[in-house]
């Protein structure tokens, strides 16, 4: 296992070493250089296979005894290196490295461990990014000469800053800056120094794109010419690959003057005060509070609007003090040199909000007195500039700018009608719609609108609240609300679609309120609602209530024309509720093919789950070498009511299936195309269906843009482009946790999205109490090969053999076969990573991914301890987080303490143990699943094992999973168990001796290889 560390070397840029935890602990020798060869870090040539970049070598500062550096704490070792009785002292280590771009940070490998320092880098870079996407950022003239982009950071974004500067890991700061010394950067220089490159560089990145100016850089290779004037070579620099130009000095020296007024608007904290700015309204006509009989004040006469200054400490924000006590001399003693600092923020202040400068005439400033045009633009425009600015400002009570004049929408519909078919709801019907105008969700009357006409102006009191009004926009509306008269009924897609905003219209649209079977649809309630649906006779299942719900809901936005993600918990039968809905539209009447895309290691199974509850359902699995494919696939399709394929096979087919009419389109395990812009994604985009599906326990994994890929998928465009989607959605919620815009998010997400989770009531008294899940997966090529040849070579010494060296041998096969099945190194023993070179393990991570993003616990089950013990580390490092282990080895009183912890409520999630070591005599009731990564071949010590986790305590329901690859030993073993437990005749004794008692024929067709064992690639 790899531990990835990373580090900011001003000069070189980001840097990343790893530890190899995988090397044994050893003494280092004695060197007389200033720093020793590190002697557990990994060579750069391997970290460069990870993230590609300039190979270099690096002095670092590390904890260390006398043996040599320290592990850090993000390596897990079974055995800790190194004496912990001797003293830490910091040493200097040669370590080699590579320096990357920091887009490399973006995509993590899965089979190495990150540190902190690495995660500490990446949010520096995402600060960097936010503060140029919301233009915190000026030029700057640097020694060189050098055009470059510097952040400026006040406000909150310096508090941001200096919590950066705070949780910068030690090991972040450790590189030597020159031999000898014994301390690394400072944190302060190298936050700094890493934002000043990482904000230069996302400017260039984007004025790079910026069409509006692609005329004013030039081409990105080289700098700018040389005969240019300063100005503009220092203008065109900005733009340009390179940030250096050349101008003569005297230039320079009249350029660096003109941009004096920029630097100074500093990037440090402003002190013991910043200025905060109120707006006040002065009624001298009547009380505010009372608007009298009028709807509305007109014109705003009467209304006097004053800019108050204050000053509000940085230590305690609620002492504020308005400028005449800072006059007057009544400053808390808290700010001191108040009136110095109040002129000097009010000057900081007009540098952008040069309104401000009137006021500044005066020698002790304290209000600014502002005319309705000028309040309209503070309070539209100016207001923000200040915000952003890192000041204070208070607006009025009555200012509802944040819910500005805008439309109404109200539909109306009858009560869900169940669900809807042919002859029932169609998609543009049963829907009545109103509009109307609207301050915010408050609807004005025709009295009140016909008031915002004649008053002509830009900032009008409704209600006793002031609006901004923009005429043009509201005579725009009114044309709008004309027309919408008189039109035809919008369908239920332009319905939902104008619900969040997305229908183009003269002023927003502030409110939308439904009822009906639409409200039920915007709230996400329509499961509920609708009339519960029950397959036709020929289903081989009894639907359990939550199914019926989901059946009905499937089948109700089929109707509309809604594409639908199926989201529900792990367990809960997503697989037979769409089977249900295939058999339920097909009961008599003939519709095209539906087409699943899925994992290779789900086709069998939708092959025997469709065989075992809709047996009317012709299946076909499009895979393999000789699938059919043009003319020959077109006379299959005539005849099949389901094709299931691999995500791989239809990215390679994607011509020949997007040439076909598709009734449906199912993704399952829908989180495969969360990467919009790899291949199986770009495939099912092009694939025309009448109707869309994506069936997944995880519709988001790590990002926001995840969810957007797959609804993108089922109602393209319902989330705008992945640049508008970013700008509204990832970055307000991801970066600053906007529950406006995650409200808003599930809002437009809400309607096509049903989630049922195991915990919600209407769905766990209709579970049973433990759920056995067979879980199929497939070989890689490398482990397919190394069977094959296990094979050929134990089956001639099975056949040379007798007694008790036949069964010797048998057994023998039968391990190595289970060891190649779960990971090639553990048939080797050669040490090697695991990487992806396994089904099983590559199957295996995405379940954990899913139970532990659900907040579950795990236990895991192998008969070896070898390869238990190769697992820690590889899924400690893909998950971050700490794997229990234990084994027959374990002491009592570890034993004791693993259990105690893992019971408890903030104790590790993953439990792997060995079958024998911890199948008996534990209680391990915080766990909800059991996974049985090899099998013992014995039912009643698979069972035994479960019941660690299934006995009296739990207070969840168990759902079991036992892996099994089709085309192999494994397969071929459980199905005779299987079968000869349905027939009752047969005694499984301990262990697997049984099977030595095939005979040699038997045993060919046990430990044969399938063609359906061996995955995509």
């Amino acid at each position: 296992m790899l531990v990835v560390h990373a580090f900011w070397s001003p000069g070189r840029g980001a840097v990343l070493w790893a530890e190899d935890g995988q090397r044994p602990a050893t003494t280092a020798r004695r060197s007389l250089r200033s720093a020793r060869p590190h002697p557990f870090a990994a060579p750069a040539s391997q970290l460069a296979g990870i993230h590609p970049g300039k190979q270099t070598s690096v002095n670092l500062l590390l904890p260390s005894r006398s043996g040599g550096p320290v592990d850090s704490p993000e390596l897990v070792r079974a055995k800790p290196s190194g004496r912990r009785s001797a003293e830490l002292t910091l040493m200097p280590w040669s370590v080699p490295g590579v320096v990357v771009d920091p887009a490399e940070l973006d995509d993590p490998a899965e089979d190495v461990r990150y540190g902190r320092s690495v995660a500490h880098l990446r949010a520096l870079r995402e600060f960097a990014d936010d503060l140029v996407t919301r233009g915190r950022v000026l030029p700057t003239l640097r020694p060189g000469p050098e055009a470059r982009w510097r952040p400026v950071v006040q406000g909150l974004d310096a508090v941001a800053r200096r919590s950066l500067v705070e949780a910068l890991p030690p090991v972040g700061r450790a590189e030597q800056r020159r031999a000898g010394d014994v301390a690394g950067h400072a944190p302060d220089l190298l936050v700094d120094d890493a934002l000043a490159v990482f904000v230069d560089a996302a400017v260039r990145e984007r004025l790079g794109r910026a069409s509006e100016i692609v005329s004013l850089v030039p081409p990105r290779t080289g700098r700018a010419p040389k005969s240019m004037p300063a100005t503009e070579a220092w203008l065109a620099a900005l733009g340009a690959a390179d940030s250096r130009f050349e101008a003569p000095e005297r230039e320079l020296a009249t350029l660096a003057a003109a941009l004096e007024p920029w630097d100074a608007v500093t990037t440090e904290e402003t002190g013991p005060a910043r200025a905060t700015f109120r707006l006040a309204e002065i009624d001298t006509l009547h009380d505010p509070a009372d608007p009298g009989d009028d709807p509305l004040d007109q014109t705003g006469d009467g209304t006097r609007w004053v800019l108050e200054f204050q000053l509000q400490s940085t230590e305690d924000p609620s002492l504020i003090v308005p400028a005449e006590d800072v006059w007057a001399g009544r400053a808390d003693p808290l700010i001191t040199s108040a009136q110095e600092l109040l002129l000097a923020e009010l000057g900081r202040a007009a540098l952008v909000f040069p309104g401000l400068t009137p006021a500044l005439r005066s020698a002790r400033p304290e209000e600014l007195d502002l005319d309705i045009e000028e309040t309209h633009r503070f309070l539209t425009e100016d207001a923000a500039r200040l915000l952003a600015a890192g000041f204070g400002v208070q607006l009025p009570a009555g200012w509802n700018g944040r819910k500005p004049l805008g439309l109404k929408l109200s539909v109306s519909s009858p009560g869900a009608p169940g669900v809807v078919t042919r002859g029932g709801l169609g998609r543009e019907e049963l829907a009545r719609f109103r509009w109307t105008m609207a301050a915010g969700d408050e609807e004005l009357d025709e009295e009140e609108i016909a008031a915002l006409v004649a008053a002509k102006a830009k900032l009008v009191r409704i209600r006793g609240q002031w609006v901004s009004v923009d005429q043009q926009a509201l005579a725009r509306g009114l044309e709008f609300l004309r027309t919408q008269s008189t039109r035809r009924a919008h369908t239920v897609a332009e319905t939902l679609g104008i619900a969040q905003g997305r229908l183009d219209t003269p002023l927003p649209v502030t409110a939308v309120t439904a009822e009906g079977w639409v409200g039920d649809l915007l709230r996400g309630t329509a499961d509920r609602t609708l009339e519960p649906l029950d397959p036709p006779a020929s289903f081989r299942a009894t639907l359990r209530p939550y199914q019926k719900r989901g059946l009905s809901w499937l089948s109700f936005l089929a109707s509309l024309g809604l594409g639908a993600c199926l989201a529900d918990d792990m367990g809960l039968g997503k697989t037979i509720q769409l089977l249900a809905l295939e058999a339920r539209e097909r009961a008599g009447e003939r519709r095209g093919p539906t087409l699943i895309l899925c994992p290779m290691s789900l086709v069998g199974t939708w092959q025997r789950e469709a065989a075992r509850f809709a047996p009317d359902l012709r299946v076909h699995a499009h895979h393999g070498a000789g699938r059919a494919k043009g003319e020959r696939l077109a006379e299959v399709l005539a005849d099949t009511d389901i094709v299931v394929t691999t995500y791989g096979t239809a990215a390679r087919d994607v011509e020949d299936l997007e040439s076909h009419a598709w009734h449906r389109l199912v993704l399952d395990e829908a989180q495969a195309i969360k990467n919009a812009h790899a291949a199986p994604s770009k495939a099912a985009r092009r694939i025309v269906a009448g109707h869309r599906i994506a069936l997944t326990g995880t519709p988001m994994e790590n990002r926001l843009a995840e969810l957007w890929s797959v609804m993108d998928f089922l109602n393209p465009g319902m989330l705008g482009t992945p640049e508008a989607f970013r700008r509204r959605f990832a970055v307000p919620i991801e970066r600053h946790g906007s529950p406006e815009a995650a409200e808003t998010l599930r809002a437009m997400t809400r309607p096509y999205l049903l989630r049922r989770l195991k915990t919600d009531p209407t769905v766990i008294d209709d579970l049973p109490e433990k759920i056995e899940i067979r879980q199929e997966y497939r070989l890689t090529r490398e482990q397919a090969s190394l069977y094959r040849t296990i094979v050929d070579d134990m089956m001639e010494k099975i056949e040379d053999s007798q007694g008790i060296q036949r069964r010797g041998n048998v057994l023998a096969a039968m391990t190595k076969l289970k060891q190649v099945c779960n990971h090639p190194a553990h048939l080797l023993h050669d040490g090697s990573p695991l990487g992806r070179r396994s089904g099983k393990v590559a199957r295996l991570e995405e379940l954990l991914g899913e139970i532990l993003a659900e907040g579950d616990k795990v236990l895991l089950f192998s008969q070896f301890t070898e390869f238990a013990a190769m697992l820690v580390p590889h899924l400690s490092a893909r998950f971050d987080q700490e794997i229990l282990h234990m084994h027959g080895g374990t002491p009592k009183k570890q034993r004791d303490a693993m259990v105690e912890r893992f019971q408890s409520a903030d104790g590790p999630s993953v439990f792997l143990l060995s079958l024998k070591a911890g199948g008996t005599g534990l209680t391990l009731t915080a766990a909800n699943h059991v996974i049985h990564v090899d099998r013992w071949w014995n039912p009643a010590v698979e069972d035994q094992a479960t019941d660690r986790a299934f006995r009296i305590g739990q207070q969840r329901n168990v759902q079991v999973r036992k892996f099994v690859c089709p085309g192999t030993v494994e397969e071929r073993v459980d199905a005779l168990i299987e079968s000869k437990k349905a027939l009752s005749d047969m005694v499984i004794s301990d262990g697997e001796g049984w099977l030595t008692e095939l005979s040699t024929s038997e045993l060919r067709t046990v430990f044969a290889l399938g063609a359906e064992a061996v995955g995509d690639e």
